[in-house]
Formats: structure tokens, C-alpha cells, sequence
């Protein structure tokens, strides 16, 4: 790999002023995604105020070596095991000083300066605290980067497959929201956590993220608890980037599939009651029950389709078959005060 040209000012340089942004980049074993992430992001950005820290969670594949070899103008901590998403970030984000602070996953690819409108943005709209920009795919359609809370409806919706069916209905748009197009600047409820900008006064606040999620969920918490502290989140349709996605978890995504499904598991213990909790076993057994009989039908009477409907079947075993240990041996946690001893 060769190294661009360094726009980034030495570490020195950058501690004799306090950064407006910074960045950080948690990185595990995506090597390939990582060198285009960081080139991208000196190409881009290189003329900002930024600092740009990069935890690495025990890669194996050469990243950090990489990483300190071509980016030395870069903050580089090499964590001795994989602590997870949540809890790399927050060791990037207690490092940081700049007046804002941006989370960026390492699959991340800058096609422009996408923060300076984001901080125009938050100067012209100083009671906006969180702040996502428009996601793009590898083909350069806009993709989803935003949610809803969790409800029983809404997961209900998901489950039987009305948020697809019907797509531009607010009523039936799921957690997904599927409704929503991602072409203009809105309040929403969850921004994804692929790239999400704080403000450092809003940040400290609300908090760092909740270590307890190891991969997923720590966004839609961390969304829920900058609105319960009255700090809105906001879409900024103003500014976008690349977003190749998978790049860690294409390795064995039936295992980081089920990552998910504990996740979502961790936020209905974490913000609902019991009642709330037993409907999420119940919608989630509903979930997968449609679709593995739906993959299984297709595979029997597509044979075109036979791979990928085997994929689903497998996927949908697996998460039935995580719903009944779960089940069997956490009923526990449908208590709200057990979820504290």
C-alpha cells in the first residue's frame, strides 16, 4: 500500500490548539477497509482542525502495524484484546478534546468534506446536540441511517412484514422506517451508529456509550437516552459518505446476526418493563417463525435460489434456537429489578 500525502498536522502541532472535531475510528481485523477509511478521510479532510484517534481491538490481520506505519500523523491506541464497539469508543472518545466528537466506523469511505457542513450546521442550530449524516452504498444509492424505538407495534409491524409491504406508511414503517426517504433534515428517534457527530456540551451530559452492548445496540441507547436528557437528534440530509458495511462481521454473519439479536435483547431489559419484555420473545419467535417456513418454501419450489434460501433457513434456526436458551435459562430478567443485582 502506499501512503498519500500528508495533509494532518503533526501530534505536536495538534496540541498547541485544541481541535473543533474530533474522530474516532474503532477498528478490528478489516485491514483493507481501514487503509481506505483513513486515506480517504486525509484526501477529504486534511484541511480541518481535527484530531483522529483510531482504537484498535486486538486485529490480527495487520491493521494497527498498517495503521502506524502509513497514518503516524494519526493517535493510535492498541487495545490487548477485542472489548467490543461500545467500550473501544468510549477509551477514543475520553482521549479526545475537540469540541465536538465524531464516531466513524472503520468502513467508512469520505468522498468530500462532509463535516463542515455538519458543523455549519450545529453553529446555525445550537440546541442540536446529535447529529448522523445521509449514508450512501458502494453504488452510490442513499441507505437507511435512521430508526425508531423499539415498540411492541412496531416490531410487530417487522415481524409479519408490514413495513415492507407497506413502505411510505408512517403507521405501518416500522423501526426501520421504512416511511422515511433520508433526503431531507429531520429530528428522528435513533441515528445509526455508522457516523454520528455529538456535541462535546451534549456528550457530557448524556454520557459515553453503555459498554454493557458489545457490537449492537449501543446506538438506539445512546440515541434514547440524548432525548431523554432533552438533547435532540438530528438526520442532516446536508452531508454524506460511503458506508461499505459488513466489513468486520461478513466473516460469520450468522454469529454477528445473532450479536444483534442479543442486543436488542440488552435495550428491551434495559427500557421496558415486564410485560414489554415477554411481548419481545413472543414477536421475535413470530419473526423468525415466518421466515424460516418462508426460506424453507422457497427453497423447495426456487432451486435458482437454493444458496441464499439455505443462508435464511440456517440464520432462522439459529435464532430460534438462541430465543429458547435465552428463554429457558434468563427468565430472570423479565423482572425489572433483577436486571440490577
Amino acid at each position: 500500500m502506499n501512503s498519500p500525502t500528508n495533509k494532518f498536522p503533526s501530534p505536536e502541532k495538534r496540541a498547541l490548539a485544541r481541535p473543533l472535531v474530533s474522530i474516532v475510528i474503532v477498528v478490528w481485523n478489516a485491514k483493507k477497509y481501514v487503509f481506505e477509511c483513513l486515506s480517504s478521510l486525509r484526501e477529504q479532510c486534511g484541511h480541518l482542525a481535527v484530531e483522529v484517534i483510531v482504537v484498535d481491538n486486538a486485529s490480527t490481520d495487520g491493521s494497527p502495524e498498517m495503521i502506524s506505519e502509513i497514518f503516524p500523523e494519526f493517535t493510535l491506541v492498541r487495545n490487548s484484546e477485542n472489548l467490543g464497539f461500545a467500550k473501544a469508543n468510549n477509551i477514543g472518545i475520553s482521549k479526545s478534546c475537540g469540541h465536538y466528537v465524531a464516531l466513524v466506523n472503520s468502513d467508512v469511505k469520505f468522498t468530500s468534506d462532509c463535516f463542515s457542513p455538519m458543523l455549519e450546521y450545529f453553529e446555525q442550530n445550537q440546541g442540536v446536540a446529535l447529529l448522523g449524516p445521509k449514508m450512501l452504498g458502494a453504488d452510490g444509492e442513499i441507505r437507511r441511517s435512521t430508526m425508531r424505538f423499539p415498540t411492541i407495534w412496531n416490531y410487530l409491524c417487522r415481524a409479519f412484514g408490514l413495513d415492507a409491504v407497506f413502505k411510505k406508511s408512517r403507521w405501518f414503517g416500522g423501526f426501520l422506517m421504512a416511511d422515511f426517504d433520508h433526503k431531507t433534515t429531520r429530528r428522528v428517534e435513533v441515528l445509526n451508529g455508522w457516523f454520528v457527530m455529538a456535541r462535546r456540551s451534549a456528550l457530557e451530559h448524556v454520557g459515553l456509550l453503555d459498554p454493557q452492548f458489545f457490537m449492537y445496540g449501543e446506538d438506539i441507547d445512546w440515541s434514547y437516552r440524548f432525548r431523554q436528557a432533552g438533547e435532540p437528534v438530528v438526520f442532516f440530509a446536508g452531508a454524506e459518505a460511503i458506508h461499505y458495511g459488513g466489513a468486520s462481521s461478513s466473516n460469520a454473519p450468522i454469529r454477528f446476526y445473532l450479536e444483534m439479536c442479543r442486543a436488542d435483547w440488552q435495550l428491551w431489559r434495559k427500557h421496558r418493563g415486564w410485560l414489554a419484555r415477554v411481548a419481545f420473545f413472543v414477536i421475535f419467535g413470530i419473526h423468525h417463525s415466518v421466515r424460516l417456513c418462508g426460506a424453507a418454501g422457497a427453497y423447495l419450489f426456487r432451486p435458482s435460489q437454493r444458496s441464499s434460501m439455505l443462508f435464511k433457513v440456517k440464520k432462522s434456526l439459529a435464532c430460534l434456537r438462541w430465543l429458547s436458551e435465552t428463554t429457558t435459562g434468563n427468565r430472570v430478567y423479565l423482572h425489572n429489578d433483577a436486571l440490577h443485582n
